[in-house]
């Protein structure tokens, strides 16, 4: 396997499932074997990828936490590729899944998967609970999706004290691989001012601004609307460039890393 990536970030609106979506089909279309995980009970993941939630005869990424199934028993093979689904029981999580090492659930499930996949994409509920510690201690990365405003800055300091946290405890080898900025707008001064801030906030906490900028594309929401991804419903938008670059440049990364390494 690759990559274990966990898309991550406690703020809502940001692009966060539709980036864990978007950079996984990415990969695929790279013909890279890819696994979904949607951890997050709003389950937007598994809707737009319509994926069962709800069913008992498909257990989902909640039984698997519980658990109540091995790894490979709780993927469903969708049209639009494997998916370990969301359940509306994620939502109790913080209050059952307890007890001594309660933050290496999904980790100690995932390893029978290592030789099956070669990326694994997380999607993360949008607070910093049990599911998103164990996302970041399974990972071998997270990716941040911030959209250019002041908040996000603010979610972004917010979030390196859970991650600094876990990669204390938990995951020593735990990496920010990057920032990534969604709905961006070059052509809005505060779009360009905001990014350099995010871009200086990077370096503070040793990592990156992604080059490649998710520009607005409303292609995107209509894809999710139709239940489907955007190399299917309009592979020349702005967005499966982007995402596609995204997935380029992640790639790039991973092999500048072995040939320093070795």
């Amino acid at each position: 396997m690759k990559e274990i990536i966990a898309v991550i970030n406690q703020k809502g609106g940001v692009g966060k499932s539709t980036t864990a979506l978007t950079l996984g089909k990415a990969f695929a279309v790279k013909e890279f074997k890819v696994l979904f995980a949607d951890l997050d009970a709003q389950g937007n993941l598994s809707y737009t990828m319509k994926a069962e939630t709800t069913s008992s005869t498909d257990p989902t990424s909640f039984e698997l936490l519980t658990d109540k199934v091995k790894a490979a028993e709780a993927i469903q093979h969708t049209e639009q590729g494997a998916l370990i689904a969301s359940s509306p029981s994620l939502s109790l999580a913080d209050s059952i899944i307890t007890g001594a090492g309660k933050e290496y659930r999904l980790k100690e499930t995932f390893a029978e998967l290592h030789s099956s996949y070669d990326y694994i994409l997380i999607d993360t509920p949008p607070v910093l609970g049990v599911l998103t510690v164990n996302a970041l201690t399974a990972c071998t990365g997270a990716i941040i999706p911030a959209q250019a405003d002041v908040y996000s800055l603010q979610g972004i300091s917010q979030l390196y004290k859970t991650i600094s946290a876990v990669k204390e405890h938990c995951n020593p080898s735990l990496e920010v691989m990057g920032i990534l900025l969604t709905r961006y707008n070059a052509r809005t001064i505060i779009s360009r001012d905001v990014a350099d801030m995010i871009e200086s906030t990077a370096k503070q906490f040793d990592t990156k601004l992604y080059k490649t900028k998710i520009r607005e594309c409303t292609a995107l929401k209509e894809s999710q609307i139709k239940q489907t991804d955007i190399f299917k419903y309009a592979k020349n938008s702005n967005a499966a460039i982007d995402y596609l670059s995204l997935a380029d440049e992640i790639i790039e990364g991973e092999n500048n890393y072995v040939k320093e390494k070795f």
